[in-house]
């Protein structure tokens, strides 16, 4: 008997872009860390910040929340979130 394994993966419809960061990791760079608004999401982005702050002391951090997780993040705070970030976590709690 022969066992043949299906890989469930579609192939991709666009090419992969390797992520290129505006800052150096190894130079200062603004990490935004945005809450959904589930109770401590924003308490587990703290947690977040302090694992990063040890991997990259020269980073510096900003909080958003949007304050209610059904709902998508405001054009304003997208806004504020991509001029003033490099980089960005999204996190939910419960």
């Amino acid at each position: 008997m022969t066992i043949e394994f299906h890989d469930p993966r579609a192939q991709a419809l666009k090419a992969t872009e390797p992520y290129v960061p505006r800052a150096s990791l190894s130079g200062s760079i603004v990490v935004g860390l945005l809450a959904n608004g589930f109770p401590d999401s924003d308490t587990f982005l703290e947690a977040v910040e302090g694992a990063l702050k040890e991997r990259l002391p020269s980073a510096s951090f900003k909080h958003y929340n949007k304050g209610n997780a059904s709902i998508r993040v405001s054009d304003a705070m997208l806004k504020d979130i991509t001029s003033e970030c490099e980089v960005a976590i999204a996190a939910y709690g419960h």
